[in-house]
């Protein structure tokens, strides 16, 4: 195993050396003979012949996941589970034990028979609802797939889907793009790269075409002319080759080495906890059972099969089926409600979520922008601050906001009506651009009239635009920006702020004529133009979303990088209580401890960085809430993987669309309120699965016990109890379609498996007193009255037929007791009158009970030592299942009244 172990190891380190090696050779190699050498050119492949070979000679664009696997290993890793184990475990001693041990006319398959096929079900059922979840996850993420601007001839830059890309495709990047392979950087422009992806680091780094830049030996992912697979566009924009695709990148061979080594989900860990908490109270309790039957009968070999037989009852086999079932089929209901579950662990995160922490923009409000006025520094109306708006946004490369376009779309509306308009359109050509990042929370272009003169035009948040303009325009006069103009300034944005409104500064200037290139540093002495605002309407849904997901319990917090007057003024609008704000400068003030006193009090946090969007998320997970965070730029990825659950829409950047596990087609608090609904459903009936069976189970074996110890034989063979647990758990794949309670789909739930362990051992042994009842029948009454008298004062063949009619009287009435018992679980109400459960569990519990029933009546039934019972018995039987019924919704009520909840 070791050198297996090392082989694989030596073998990855040489495939990482040679993908390494490869990439820095393109890196240094001038680009036209790069491009040469991929059969590519700066217009691109020519034509689909040239990407057919590509693709052939480099491969495709496919990170390797679990789908890519061969149906046989699927299928092989479908029985892989604690439960089939056990199963398997107990199989394979009984096949020594019933079969190879005993002498040949002894011999017994059925025990090893039913088991077989126990595991059988369980794993091809298993894996049918997987490959059908596979199918579902296919064709919903063709709805939410990433594309790239891929340049290809003849038909030039075109959106394509990131797996069609081949290596010696030209891409075009900006800022929010996720890089879709390992490529060449031909031309940059002030490109800043996230590699959080490739090495962790948290700040961009700058990327550049200079090969010059290249210095030997340095780490691959510092070299400024290659950027990578997986990493994220922070600001700028590039045109780049792709070099290496799909597995053959740095990305490629991370996923592979890393593959099976993710890190649990809550989901996860909590069905590992509760699969624990089975395995430790079955390996206590065979022991016990075998002891017992072994002191009390003095028949060792029988103990044995008997206390394998037990092991099997207390296994839920189904268990694994049951969990992907119930997921596969919660993420088509929510793709019909317009919700897409990339990743099925989600869906519990998202109906256990508590706080969802989500931007304004788009969300509370309708994520269409108009233009309500641009205006001059003293608030009048004038055209010159909109035509600066205009070139600023017009001319950017970067990725254009609601802002920019309606600001675009007023122009060219006014282009179509005015020549002056036109020309601004036509006749102004751009020289450079300094990209929006957010620290500066502003961008520059600089643009050149139709006789050369230079414009410096910038536009960006008020304060930060403030803070580099020395002078003002008015009335076409350059006047100092005082203090008094400042503060009439302050005073009509705080006023359009209170109605709601967004407001962008603009302002310019001229620069020296002999600066050819740009930065940060020329973002000052400029002169202040004006500024425009913008009106978000909120949603007309916003406040019934609100309203639904307070009353399912879970908070909305809003995290912005708008300022507060603005965002309260939203608030008030949709009737979201503001009890108080937080801003970025207050929240960096604090250490972690004193916002984690602060932040329960505090609904909206204001002008916030990603860093502090992701921190305050970090705070309210350590302080124990279920955190989701809805986000759609590139400021809120940190944020969204710092959550439980990360939710973005469809027309989301696609970083953050990819950083998601969830996406909704429809940008809407109503559409997550449905999602959460159904995750808590979904969770809902698994848990109501788990507490039946574990409880039914525990119970049982109370009543084993009791049985083992005043019977002369056993109180059900081994063969009796394993069909008896298949017949059962094969009722309960019906449980996924199950309907769930109102009143339990109105707060957050978890995985608690100390929840599930207290529930078995106070609601289990009620059925025991049942089981002792239908022992005392079957002894005293039902047993003598067909053998011709008590036990010991019979035959050997009377004796066999007593003990066969004892065990298929607790056969019948076991599945009885089981499977009429779920309606009363299931549910807080009353089962068959106020919350009656689903066709399908109808149908499947009432087809148990009828299977049961009948078994003992037939050959097969009669092979495993089952007889036919009297009528009479099936009279004792409902009387005896009505009573349990009854005493269980006794018990139910106590258990509610003091632990305050039944699932």
């Amino acid at each position: 195993m070791y050198g297996k172990t090392a082989t694989s190891m030596a073998a990855r380190k040489t495939l990482r050396m040679h993908i390494e090696k490869k990439l820095l050779q393109a890196a240094a190699m001038p680009a036209d003979d790069l491009m040469r050498q991929y059969g590519s050119s700066p217009a691109g492949l020519s034509g689909e012949a040239a990407v057919l070979e590509n693709r052939a000679r480099f491969g495709d664009n496919r990170i390797g996941d679990g789908r890519d696997k061969s149906a046989g290993l699927r299928l092989a890793q479908a029985f892989v589970n604690p439960f089939t184990a056990i199963l398997a475990v107990i199989g394979c001693i009984s096949v020594f034990t019933d079969i190879i041990l005993p002498p040949p006319g002894a011999r017994d398959v059925m025990t090893v028979g039913v088991i077989a096929v126990m595991i059988f079900l369980s794993g091809l059922l298993r894996f049918i609802q997987e490959a059908r979840s596979d199918r579902a996850a296919a064709g919903l993420a063709k709805m939410v797939s990433s594309t790239a601007a891929v340049i290809r001839q003849p038909d030039g830059m075109r959106e394509r889907p990131i797996t069609d890309i081949v290596a010696g495709d030209i891409i075009r990047l900006a800022a929010g793009d996720m890089v879709p392979a390992d490529c060449r950087i031909l031309r940059a422009k002030d490109l800043f790269i996230s590699q959080s992806a490739m090495t962790g680091e948290s700040e961009p780094v700058e990327k550049t075409e200079r090969t010059e830049d290249i210095v030997p030996n340095q780490a691959i992912t510092d070299c400024p002319a290659l950027v990578f697979m997986g990493s994220t566009v922070v600001s700028g924009s590039a045109t780049v080759m792709a070099v290496a695709t799909g597995q053959n990148t740095l990305f490629g061979d991370m996923a592979a080495a890393l593959s099976g080594r993710r890190e649990k989900t809550g989901f996860e860990k909590g069905l590992h906890a509760v699969s624990g908490l089975l395995i430790r109270f079955m390996l206590i309790m065979v022991p016990v059972v075998f002891l017992i039957n072994g002191l009390t009968k003095g028949d060792w070999m029988e103990a044995l099969l008997f206390s394998i037989s037990i092991a099997v009852g207390l296994t839920p086999e189904m268990l694994p089926m049951i969990v992907t079932t119930s997921l596969a089929k919660g993420a088509v209901v929510m793709s019909r409600k317009k919700t897409i579950i990339k990743n099925l662990g989600a869906i519990q995160n998202l109906g256990a979520m508590t706080v969802l922490c989500t931007d304004k923009t788009g969300t509370l409000t309708q994520d269409k922008v108009i233009i309500e006025r641009h205006l001059d520094c003293h608030g009048q109306s004038d055209d010159r601050v909109l035509m600066l708006a205009f070139l600023n946004s017009f001319h950017q490369t970067g990725l254009k906001n609601l802002m920019d376009r309606s600001i675009i779309e007023l122009a060219e509306e006014k282009a179509a009506k005015g020549f002056v308009w036109r020309h601004l359109v036509t006749g102004y050509a751009k020289i450079d651009e300094i990209p929006f990042d957010f620290e500066r929370r502003r961008m520059s272009v600089v643009v050149a009239s139709p006789d050369g003169h230079k414009t410096v035009i910038t536009k960006g948040a008020l304060e930060e635009m403030l803070s580099v303009c020395s002078h003002a325009e008015y009335d076409g006069r350059i006047v100092p920006l005082d203090a008094a103009m400042e503060n009439t300034i302050r005073k009509t944005v705080d006023a359009l702020n209170d109605d709601g409104m967004r407001v962008i500064a603009v302002a310019w200037k001229t620069p020296s004529e002999d600066i050819s290139s740009f930065s940060v540093a020329d973002e000052s002495d400029m002169i202040f133009a004006g500024y425009l605002a913008f009106l978000d309407p909120p949603r007309e849904s916003t406040k019934q979303a609100l309203a639904a997901l307070a009353s399912h319990g879970v908070g909305v917090r809003i995290l912005t990088g708008d300022n507060e007057r603005v965002t309260r003024a939203i608030c008030r609008q949709v009737g979201m209580p503001v009890t108080a704000i937080m801003s970025g400068a207050e929240l960096e003030a604090m250490d972690d401890a004193a916002l984690a006193r602060k932040i329960g009090q505090v609904q909206v946090f204001a002008r916030l960085s990603p860093a502090q969007k992701a921190r305050i998320v970090t705070v309210l997970r350590e302080q124990g809430e279920i955190v989701g965070y809805l986000g759609d730029g590139i400021n809120d990825t940190l944020a969204m993987k710092a959550s439980d659950v990360g939710i973005s829409v469809d027309s989301a950047v696609d970083i953050a669309r990819e950083s998601a596990d969830v996406v909704l087609l429809e940008k809407d608090l109503m559409v997550l309120e449905q999602g959460v609904v159904e995750g808590r459903r979904i969770y809902g009936n698994l848990i109501k699965y788990i507490k039946m069976t574990t409880s039914s189970n525990f119970g049982n074996m109370f009543s084993v016990l009791a049985a083992s110890l005043f019977l002369p034989f056993l109180p059900m063979a081994a063969v009796q109890i394993i069909l008896l647990n298949l017949i059962y758990d094969t009722v309960n794949i019906a449980m996924p379609w199950d309907r769930v309670d109102q009143a339990f789909l109105a707060r957050p739930r978890r995985w608690d498996a100390s929840s599930i362990g207290r529930f078995m051992v106070r609601i289990g042994p009620v059925s025991s007193v049942f089981d002792i009842v239908t022992f005392l029948l079957m002894y005293f009454i039902v047993c003598p009255a067909v053998a011709g008298g008590p036990f010991d004062t019979l035959d050997m063949a009377g004796q066999a037929v007593f003990i066969a009619v004892f065990h298929a009287g607790w056969f019948v009435e076991s599945m009885w007791t089981q499977t009429l018992v779920m309606h009363v679980i299931r549910t807080e109400k009353g089962a068959f009158f106020r919350n009656l459960a689903s066709w399908p569990v109808l149908l499947a519990s009432t087809a148990g009970v009828v299977i049961a029933s009948v078994i003992p009546m037939t050959s097969p039934g009669q092979a495993i030592g089952l007889a036919r019972l009297p009528w009479s018995c099936y009279g004792w039987f409902i009387l005896i299942a009505a009573a349990y019924m009854a005493l269980v919704a006794l018990a139910r009520r106590a258990y509610i009244r003091r632990y305050g909840e039944w699932l």
